[in-house]
């Protein structure tokens, strides 16, 4: 009988501690657009809000209306390297696109595609030579050149005492003409965040 009850006291105990681990964790869906700030850091919502404004910004200035009344069309342009010279772990491809969407999106500029997509677009044309029927081969050396390149960098201080911090991100962009190596328009975006967490290190 003393066995029995030790026994089903082990099970009720082990019982307990299966439920409080699968009790842990709670998984909720959310809208996409909406804002998750858990930690501070840069995140989806920074990444879009400061695509989208600066933009905004780029594609309103003097620059690209006098391109299109000097040259009567469109300026081509395309997205170089953004810089992480934060402090921060940033996934800046994800930064790229949602300028690169931006870009495209507003329809007073054309784009092209980046460094590593027309590698491998280059590479189906070359297989296409080989392999498509002449009537759907593309031709080579048929590539728009883009006008203007859009570089940047992501820079970031950090402010802490105390578990409290004050967080600043400056996000520097820059169109370059291509040929001349002028700059058309430089933009640059503040955000400043405020952290507070008990005991903690930064």
């Amino acid at each position: 009988m003393k066995k029995f009850t030790t026994f089903m006291i082990l099970v009720i105990f082990i019982i307990f501690l299966a439920g409080c681990a699968s009790g842990t964790r709670s998984v909720k869906r959310i809208a996409t657009d909406e804002v998750t700030d858990l930690s501070g850091s840069w995140n989806d919502t920074d990444s879009k809000l400061v695509a989208e404004q600066m933009i905004r910004d780029l594609t309103y200035r003097a620059w690209i209306e006098d391109f299109a009344l000097e040259n009567d069309e469109k300026p081509v342009l395309i997205v170089g390297a953004i810089r992480n010279l934060s402090s921060e772990h940033i996934q800046t491809d994800i930064f790229i696109k949602d300028i690169e969407r931006e870009l495209v999106n507003s329809g007073k500029v054309k784009f092209v595609a980046s460094k590593t997509d027309r590698e491998e677009i280059r590479d189906e044309r070359s297989e296409q030579l080989s392999y498509a029927s002449e009537e759907t081969t593309k031709s080579l050396a048929q590539e728009t050149g883009a006008d203007f390149m859009l570089k940047g960098s992501i820079n970031s201080t950090t402010d802490a005492i105390d578990g409290k911090a004050a967080i600043f991100y400056q996000i520097d962009l820059e169109l370059i003409n291509i040929e001349t190596n002028e700059k058309a328009w430089i933009g640059s975006k503040e955000i400043k965040k405020f952290v507070s967490k008990a005991k903690t290190k930064w």
